[in-house]
Order: C-alpha cells, then sequence, then structure tokens
C-alpha cells in the first residue's frame, strides 16, 4: 500500500512495489501540499510500478531495440532490410547512448526526430520512426513502459533531399515502348524486362526472378512468389509477405515475353549465357532506348518504370487499392506514401472536375 509522509512543505508520497522476487521497494513521487493528492499520486504509481517488468526496467533503448530486432524482425528478411535495421540501430545509439527506455519522454523522441530529419528525406525518416515505433509498443507489451512515446510524434524531414521522379506522359510511354519493342531480339533479354516493368509495375529483382512457372498463359497472370538477390545470384524471398501475389498481365506482354521460350532456359530473362540482367545493364539499356528516342528525364531508371505504371494507371482512373494491391504493398498507406506527389498532381487535376459536376447538380 502506498502511504505519505510529513515534511515542511506538504506531504511527500511513497509507492511500494514488489519486484519478481518478491522484495520490497518504495519509490518517492514527489512533494504534494495536500495529503490525498500526495496519496493519489503514489496510488498512480504504484499501480504503474505493478505493471513494469522488473527484470528489463533499466534497459536502454538500444539494447532493447537490439533484442526486439534478433526476436522478432530478424529471421526472414532480405539483407538490405537487415542493413537497414542495423544503421537504425546506430543512430538510436550514436543520439541516446545509455539512455533507459523507460525514461525517454515524447518530447525526447520528438528532439531525436528533429535532429535526424535536419539532413535526412521523408522516406528515411519514417522507416527509421516505423522501426522504432514498432519496438516500443513490443516494449509495451513487455511492461517495461505503459506509455508509447512515439504517438503523435511530428515526423521533420529535409525537403531539398526528396527526390521528384521524372514520370512519362502517355506520349511519351508509348514512344518508350515503341522504341523498346521495335528492336526486340530474344538474345537480349534487358528490353523484355522493360517492358515487364512498364506493364506490371513489379519490383527489378522479382521481374529478375521470373520463371517460366510463373506465368500463366492461359488465363493471363504472373504469379510473385520470390525475387532475385542478383549479387549472390540465387533465389531469396519476397520483399514483404504482402509482396506474394498474384497480378493479371496484358495479352500483348505474354506475347512478347512468349518469344523468349527460344532461349530453352528455365528463368525468364535468362539469356543465352545463362545469366540475367543486372542493374547496371538494365539502367545501360533503358538510358540508351530513351536517348535514341529523344526522351529526356532528370534521374530516371529502370525502378523509375514502376513510377510510370502508377502515375498511368492514376491518370486512366484506376482505384488507388487495387493499384496498391497490384505493387505488393502490405497496405494503401505505403502506396499513398511513397506515390503521394502523383496522387496530389492526379488530384488536382480532377478537383475542377468535380466542381464542374456538383454543378450540374
Amino acid at each position: 500500500m502506498s502511504f505519505v509522509k510529513k515534511a515542511k512543505k506538504g506531504y511527500y508520497g511513497i509507492a511500494l512495489y514488489r519486484d519478481r522476487d518478491g522484495k520490497r521497494h518504495q519509490k518517492s513521487v514527489g512533494c504534494f501540499k495536500l495529503k490525498r493528492e500526495a496519496l493519489a499520486v503514489a496510488d498512480k504509481k504504484e499501480q504503474e510500478l505493478g505493471t513494469v517488468n522488473q527484470d528489463l526496467k533499466d534497459i536502454t533503448l538500444f539494447a532493447y531495440y537490439e533484442r526486439w530486432f534478433k526476436l522478432y524482425e530478424e529471421n526472414g528478411i532480405t539483407d538490405i532490410t537487415k542493413n537497414r535495421y542495423k544503421v537504425i540501430g546506430k543512430v538510436i545509439h550514436d543520439y541516446f547512448k545509455n539512455t533507459k527506455l523507460a525514461t525517454i519522454k515524447r518530447s525526447d523522441y520528438q528532439s531525436f526526430i528533429n535532429w535526424y530529419g535536419a539532413n535526412h528525406a521523408h522516406d528515411s525518416v519514417s522507416k527509421l520512426n516505423n522501426a522504432i515505433r514498432s519496438a516500443v509498443g513490443y516494449a509495451i507489451d513487455d511492461d517495461i513502459i505503459t506509455k508509447d512515446f512515439t504517438h503523435n510524434v511530428k515526423l521533420v524531414y529535409d525537403k531539398s533531399r526528396e527526390q521528384q521522379v521524372e514520370y512519362l506522359t502517355t506520349n511519351e510511354l508509348q514512344t518508350l515502348i515503341q522504341a523498346v519493342t521495335g528492336k526486340l531480339n530474344h538474345f537480349n533479354t534487358s528490353r523484355y524486362m522493360i517492358l515487364t516493368a512498364i506493364y506490371t509495375g513489379m519490383r527489378k529483382s522479382e521481374i529478375q526472378a521470373l520463371t517460366w512457372k510463373d506465368i500463366d498463359f492461359l488465363h493471363a497472370t504472373i504469379s510473385i512468389s520470390k525475387s532475385w538477390d542478383e549479387k549472390k545470384k540465387t533465389f531469396k524471398p519476397a520483399k514483404t509477405e504482402s509482396s506474394n501475389r498474384m497480378i493479371k498481365v496484358n495479352r500483348q506482354l505474354l506475347t512478347y515475353l512468349a518469344e523468349l521460350k527460344a532461349n530453352h532456359t528455365t528463368m525468364v530473362f535468362q539469356n543465352v549465357l545463362g545469366t540475367i540482367p543486372t542493374s547496371n545493364a538494365l539502367n545501360k539499356c533503358l538510358r540508351s532506348i530513351m536517348s535514341d528516342a529523344g526522351i529526356k528525364k532528370q534521374g530516371f531508371h529502370f525502378h523509375s518504370l514502376r513510377h510510370v505504371h502508377v502515375a498511368y494507371l492514376l491518370g486512366q482512373g484506376v482505384d488507388v487499392y487495387a493499384i496498391s494491391k497490384r505493387l505488393g504493398h502490405s497496405n494503401i498507406t505505403v502506396t499513398l506514401n511513397t506515390y503521394s506527389y502523383l496522387i496530389d498532381e492526379y488530384k488536382a487535376k480532377n478537383d475542377s472536375l468535380i466542381i464542374d459536376k456538383l454543378a450540374e447538380l
């Protein structure tokens, strides 16, 4: 039971609690003018201490993050994702050092976000915040802390670091497709990969990993269940669980892909030498095609074709939820955040249309 001690200026509230071994402890909650105030705060602290995991109460934020990563996240993720988690861990250690998890307040965490966001782009800040938020959620479940200090924190980032990919207009997209298909040769599988990216919005590693068993020519679908590690030259799991999906594709793309069967390979984009084009080869091929076609775009590369796919579908009025599922995002929020600049632009174009339609009522 909590109790109070008389003092010159009022009353000290004292909270009593026991650790896992049953040993009694007490903690002061401060001095109050009224006895009932001191007792009320002490009671609240006693209840709070009773729910705290005493074995981990002194663990640092960095140590708990490391523990959380190894227990819940490390297995079944790609090397790239593992490296990102490790980088985030280093950032936590550099800033918070040996700060105990239980002592961190929301204002402390906001200061951390402000510090990190001062020279990082929105995507980097968002990924760091999401990882820490997840770890903090587990810390609450582990009864180490009772409040989520990441809740309602404002993300701050360096807007000058935001790279807005230049996507293609419909005319430019049609020009690019004509340029790609004009010189198709089954010996050069890079061109077929570019077409696949345009028509499906698939990630590069997903396209690289395609085997003939993944393509259903009868029902016009592609099954995506893995990705390709171009450094280790081996299959690896899909980026996320939601990346495992089946998408509908147009017959024209399937007609083009069928030409690659002449290479007699197990994997769709293996060339006659048995190799699959890498990022460098794909970007070199894409830039050469665009240059010959007179299409000039700053910072445009193979992954930009995924953005092109999204931009085209949005322009045709396709629902964002359907696009999100097609891209293999875990939820629509990921799509909205990743392609916010496209969605905002599409929204702006439709605002006048909305007003015009409402005026017709």
